[in-house]
């Protein structure tokens, strides 16, 4: 027990590392923007196209914060705003696709997937899917109602020392929720491996991964994705994939897959106090991803097939 917590308590320390390279630079830079013409004129720039996915000019705000940011900072946002339902379940459908791009991208990279694969698969979700949803659903038209959660006004600041210890304080404060997230998840994670509980989880997951064309090594990656998500669940999957020898193949159909859905119960819960019908964002995020990992397995086999008898189609070029 004493070596798993020790063990634990290293990769989640090293993880926090990783991560809090790219979130205390990107949390900085974002709060500082927040109160110069930059971050509004981002805004203004991308408000023309809301109309075309059916959210007024004002919805950009937490589209860009949440790209760049978490949820938690886009639902604070949210908060903010008169919305109607069905702008906010298309807030929710297109933020559960495309969220915390810059952090949960490096974690993809770190293992091998592509920039462009990830940024063309979130963001093409994200857009088709608030499209589809914009034409689809003629109803939602009344005031959302934020029962869980009361907005609140940010305190003024002003003055560029002001500013900076602003950012600061928001950017530490980032780092320290991911370390008292991170470090003891990776403890009671690595608890459960050595007491082979995650391995059951993993084996239970097997079918699934062999229904979506992947092998069964690929099963521990693709739990800790569904169950932590990419950004806190990243010492697992990059573990995982060391550890497993995970296919180019398999890792990259599993990360489409993940990228559609991951952190399954985190990600829909938190959208609950925005008084939208949370079941609905759940089936979208599993059905895109199941739909999209069958497709992009049945070309990728088709395209195998094709070439040369047995030879993988080659991705690093």
């Amino acid at each position: 027990m004493i070596n798993s917590i020790k063990k634990g308590l290293q990769v989640g320390i090293k993880t926090t590392w990783t991560l809090g390279k790219v979130i205390f630079p990107v949390t900085l830079i974002v709060a500082v923007l927040q109160y110069t013409p930059v971050l509004p004129w981002i805004i203004e720039k991308i408000a023309p196209m809301m109309n075309l996915i059916g959210l007024s000019g004002d919805a950009a705000i937490p589209l860009v914060i949440g790209n760049f940011l978490n949820l938690y900072a886009a639902i604070g946002a949210i908060l903010t705003l008169d919305l109607t339902v069905k702008e906010v379940f298309i807030l929710a459908v297109m933020l559960s696709f495309s969220h915390n791009l810059i952090v949960e991208s490096s974690v993809a990279m770190k293992v091998g997937i592509k920039l462009w694969l990830v940024l063309v698969t979130r963001l093409g979700l994200a857009f088709v899917s608030a499209i589809v949803i914009n034409l689809v659903w003629q109803g939602g038209g009344e005031t959302a109602q934020y029962g869980l959660i009361q907005a609140k006004s940010d305190e003024q600041v002003s003055g560029i020392g002001s500013i900076i210890l602003s950012a600061l304080e928001k950017a530490g404060l980032g780092i320290l929720q991911l370390a008292l997230i991170v470090i003891p998840l990776m403890i009671v994670i690595q608890i459960l491996k050595d007491l082979q509980w995650l391995k059951k989880f993993s084996q239970g997951m097997s079918p699934v991964t062999r229904s979506l064309g992947m092998n069964e090594n690929t099963s521990t990656t693709m739990a800790a994705g569904l169950l932590f998500g990419l950004a806190y669940g990243a010492g697992v999957v990059i573990q995982a994939v060391e550890e497993d020898g995970v296919s180019k193949k398999d890792l990259t159909l599993a990360f489409i897959f993940l990228m559609s859905c991951h952190a399954v119960i985190e990600d829909t819960l938190i959208f609950i106090p925005l008084g939208i019908p949370v079941w609905p964002l759940f089936l979208i995020r599993l059905g895109v991803a199941i739909a999209l990992t069958l497709i992009v397995g049945f070309f990728w086999r088709r395209s195998g097939n094709l070439g040369r008898k047995g030879a993988e189609p080659n991705y690093e070029k």
